[in-house]
């Protein structure tokens, strides 16, 4: 089982973010914290969890880094006893504002791996993304994290630019790969909705030579690809958790919680949050649904596909893609040669 939660404040909106995250409602922040403890209760009841059957805690945002460690510690009281002895505990942290003293107080709450949004070491880039923080102040808070002792250390890379080059890249690479990291994400600029970036076509480079390049480079840095934009020495729980469709408490504004069949949806909004704590939309999963998910994330992932879950129909294209060397069989499980075509590859099998 794993557990999430989301922290919906922003101290700025990223050009591209289209996550459920809010800028100027920083006087929310203090209710919100109380009305999480409320939440919780209600989800650890409801799954039914036992002390220590938690192996995964991840707060995500948003930005948690704006929140005082301090007012994390009622909600760290109370999941605490459910959490494994060894369970990987991460916080996502902005570079701006995780000072060493919010490091070490969160890693004095639990908090075991770091990932930082860094997403380039080019100050133009950071401007261009609508990033709040230098190089500089990336390069601090990472060192910051180690000074601390903080072992499992992640940050994210976006690709795809309009001013990406190959020698960008490599040196956004270069000096990824010198810091003391384990894991690294890289992301391709996506346009959504919503989002500053949206509709305009001047803001993303599409080369898929860029991009393969782009994957290699990492891979060969030293950083093992276990997903399309997942990579590392460490691979981390909380992902292969999702990918293997465990259960997991979604906790927070827009948090989504898993159990069985059935996904819960809370309100998005902080203020109908704050309001009620407890309301949820749920969404009860055919077997189809789950199906076509195990099949989709089983093929962007290096957790595979046991042969089992294909249906005879979906099998015979299962062959098909074995023998063209798109698939890959072993040990009883199905594996996907090459993560940028598993949408395509999943939408053929499953069609």
């Amino acid at each position: 089982m794993l557990a999430y939660l989301h922290i919906p404040f922003c101290d700025s909106k990223c050009h591209y973010c289209a996550f459920n995250s809010y800028e100027n409602k920083g006087t929310l922040k203090q209710n919100y914290m109380h009305h999480i403890t409320t939440q919780l209760r209600f989800e650890l009841e409801k799954f039914n969890a036992q002390k220590e059957s938690i192996t995964s805690l991840f707060i995500g945002g948003g930005t948690p880094s704006t929140i005082p460690a301090s007012w994390y510690e009622s909600f760290f009281k109370m999941i605490t006893p459910y959490l494994s002895h060894d369970a990987e505990v991460t916080s996502e942290a902005n570079p701006h504002s995780a000072t060493q003293e919010w490091i070490a107080e969160m890693k004095t709450l639990g908090i075991n791996r770091l990932s930082f949004g860094v997403q380039s070491f080019n100050e133009q880039k950071l401007t261009f993304l609508g990033r709040n923080h230098s190089p500089k102040i990336a390069l601090q808070a990472i060192h910051n994290a180690s000074k601390v002792g903080i072992q499992n250390i992640s940050l994210d890379l976006i690709y795809g630019t309009a001013l990406d080059t190959p020698s960008l890249l490599e040196k956004d690479l270069h000096i990824a790969s010198s810091l003391p990291i384990n894991h690294l994400s890289a992301y391709a600029l996506t346009l959504e909705e919503a989002t500053p970036f949206y509709k305009r076509n001047d803001v993303t480079n599409d080369s898929e030579e860029l991009a393969r390049s782009f994957v290699q480079a990492i891979i060969q840095a030293g950083f093992p690809q276990y997903e399309i934009s997942n990579f590392g020495r460490y691979q981390s729980i909380h992902n292969k958790g999702y990918w293997e469709h465990q259960d997991y408490l979604g906790i927070g504004a827009g948090a989504v919680g898993f159990l069985k069949n059935r996904r819960f949806y809370p309100s998005k909004e902080i203020e109908a949050y704050i309001q009620n704590p407890l309301f949820q939309e749920v969404e009860t999963l055919r077997r189809e649904d789950l199906h076509n998910e195990t099949l989709f994330l089983g093929l962007r992932s290096n957790i595979g596909i046991v042969l089992d879950e294909f249906s005879p129909k979906e099998q015979e294209r299962v062959n098909l893609l074995i023998r063209e060397n798109k698939l890959t069989c072993k040990d009883n499980r199905v594996f996907n040669n090459d993560y940028f075509l598993s949408d395509e590859i999943a939408l053929f099998i499953t069609q």
